[in-house]
């Protein structure tokens, strides 16, 4: 019997709470969590109506819950919109699994005992029973703490095959891609080569009518890792500065081949639901042919340039240590740290006659 479902990227709008104090915050995270339960409750039931297709995977936003940070620093977001691991918030979630039947992705700010001045922007993976199945801290990011930063006592803690997990469920291998992560062929590359066979996209990103780079990069990744790619967009970002439909529109469903099965536009919407065919995607993968870029792969070409340090580890350890908050311009800092050292090793060049002083 063929393993078939339907899953749905839920294009939803984020409601920030970047203007609120910290109880109104709170507040705020909790009406986002129930607008989304009856987002979800609806949308399923007009799909089964509609198409007679049971849903088993819904994808979130990024930042559905919360906005993101727009200058607070590390503590000011920590108190207004940072959730714990084991809060209410992850159980009011689980519930809209548990109600619905369904494996429920989504991505919030977390904070970490191990951790406690920082916290980690988290996917998460809910099974229809309510438990955490998946829980994933992103690793590259602009503005925000990552494993990364505190790379070692994070592996010491944590372990190596916890950086890049892969539920294995009874609807496929799931592994979660944090927004812009998907521009990073690795991160990818590496949850397929621990079984991830469905890559659920949390984003918030520019839409655009023609090609982004995150949407051919969404392309890309299902192709090199002959996987579906489930992605859900924001339905814009209210209650911030910025043009609430900035981010919005194009959540979309894409097969091993880099086709686009479902597509949304603008708005709240869950017009991007369709067929994942996990036996067809197993039997893909166990064909000895030129497409099969998996079976192929010859990593030991890769790995000496991939030892080299680029962005570096264990970056923001000195200053934990040193109980120095760590505001917005470390962030730019180690950057410029790390242009400069690529500068000096020949592989970023400058043109001295257009460069300009770097501040």
């Amino acid at each position: 019997m063929d393993l078939a479902y339907s899953a749905l990227a839920l294009q939803v709008q984020c409601r920030s709470v970047n203007s609120l104090d910290i109880a109104a915050a709170r507040q705020q995270i909790f009406n986002n969590i129930e607008h989304v339960a009856k987002q979800v409750k609806s949308s399923l039931g007009f799909i089964k109506t509609f198409s007679g297709e049971a849903v088993r995977l819904v994808v979130l936003p990024e930042y559905f819950l919360t906005g993101f940070p727009m200058g607070e620093s590390i503590a000011e977001w920590k108190a207004k919109a940072v959730l714990d691991i084991d809060g209410e918030e992850y159980n009011r979630l689980a519930k809209i699994a548990q109600d619905n039947n369904i494996y429920l992705s989504g991505n919030a700010y977390e904070a970490d005992p191990n951790f406690p001045e920082l916290y980690f922007q988290t996917c998460f993976i809910l099974s229809p029973a309510g438990n955490t199945v998946l829980r994933y801290r992103r690793l590259i990011s602009m503005f925000s703490p990552t494993p990364h930063d505190v790379w070692q006592p994070y592996l010491d803690i944590y372990g190596y095959e916890a950086v890049f997990p892969v539920a294995k469920t009874e609807i496929g291998n799931l592994a979660a891609i944090a927004s812009e992560e998907i521009l990073y062929p690795e991160i990818a590359r590496c949850l397929a080569m621990r079984g991830a066979e469905v890559f659920l996209h949390n984003t918030s990103e520019i839409a655009s009518p023609g090609l982004t780079p995150k949407d051919i990069a969404k392309r890309a990744r299902a192709i090199e890792n002959m996987a579906y790619v489930v992605s859900a967009n924001s339905a814009g970002i209210a209650d911030i500065s910025l043009p609430v439909n900035s981010a919005d529109g194009m959540s979309k469903i894409i097969d091993t081949k880099g086709r686009v099965l479902a597509e949304s536009t603008i708005g709240e919407t869950m017009v991007a639901y369709a067929e994942l065919n996990i036996s067809s995607l197993r039997a893909l993968r166990l064909k000895p042919a030129m497409t099969n870029l998996l079976a192929r792969q010859r990593n030991e070409l890769f790995a000496p340039t991939y030892q080299q340090t680029v962005y570096p580890a264990n970056n923001m350890l000195v200053q934990l240590n040193d109980q120095t908050p760590i505001n917005r311009q470390h962030f730019i800092d180690t950057q410029v740290n790390v242009i400069d050292d690529l500068m000096a090793k020949g592989i970023f060049h400058s043109d001295a006659s257009r460069s300009k002083p770097r501040k």
